[in-house]
C-alpha cells in the first residue's frame, strides 16, 4: 500500500507532536527548549591569597637596629646618625599619618628594592642582596609596630 505524500507528512508531524508533548507541562516544554543543549560549567579564578603577616621577632628587632637605625633612627623616627647628613630626611617610622596611606607591599618594594624604586629618597638603599624576602616581611610587620598603624 502507497501513502500519499499528504498523509505521510500529516502523520509524521501528529506522531512528533505527540511524541514530543504528551502528558508535559507545557510550561516545562517552553523552559526545556530555552536551555542551551551543552552547559558549560563556569569557573571562577579563587581571589588571590593574602600575604600571612609575618611575626615580629627579636631578630627582627635586631636586624632593625643593625641595617636600619643609621637613618631611621634607635626608636625609628628618622634621626639617626645619618639622618643629617641626608638630602632628603629619613621616615619616621613612629608616625602614622604617613605610613598609614602605604600598603604592605608598598613598604616592602622599598626596602627591598630602594627608595628610588618606588619613586621615595634615592639614598634609601635596596636591600634585596643583604635580606631575604621574609625578613623584609617581617620588618614591614615591625615598621607597623613602630607607626602603630595598619596598611592602607
Amino acid at each position: 500500500m502507497i501513502l500519499n505524500n499528504k498523509n505521510f507528512l500529516f502523520g509524521m508531524t501528529v506522531a512528533l507532536f505527540l511524541s514530543s508533548g504528551c502528558g508535559q507541562d507545557p510550561e516545562k516544554q517552553v523552559a526545556s527548549t530555552l536551555k542551551p543543549p551543552l552547559q558549560q560549567e563556569v569557573r571562577v579564578a579563587p581571589p588571590a591569597p593574602q600575604p600571612q603577616r609575618v611575626k615580629v621577632t627579636e631578630n627582627t628587632r635586631e636586624t632593625y637596629q643593625w641595617y636600619c637605625t643609621q637613618c631611621h633612627g634607635i626608636e625609628g623616627k628618622g634621626n639617626g646618625i645619618n639622618a643629617k647628613l641626608l638630602t632628603v630626611p629619613p621616615r619616621n617610622h613612629t608616625k602614622a599619618d604617613y605610613l598609614e596611606t602605604r600598603t604592605d607591599e608598598q613598604l616592602f618594594e622599598a626596602i627591598k628594592f630602594g627608595g628610588l624604586s618606588v619613586g621615595r629618597a634615592p639614598c634609601m638603599p635596596a636591600w634585596e642582596h643583604t635580606l631575604d624576602e621574609s625578613t623584609i616581611h617581617s620588618l614591614v610587620q615591625y615598621i607597623r609596630e613602630l607607626c602603630q598603624c595598619e596598611a592602607l
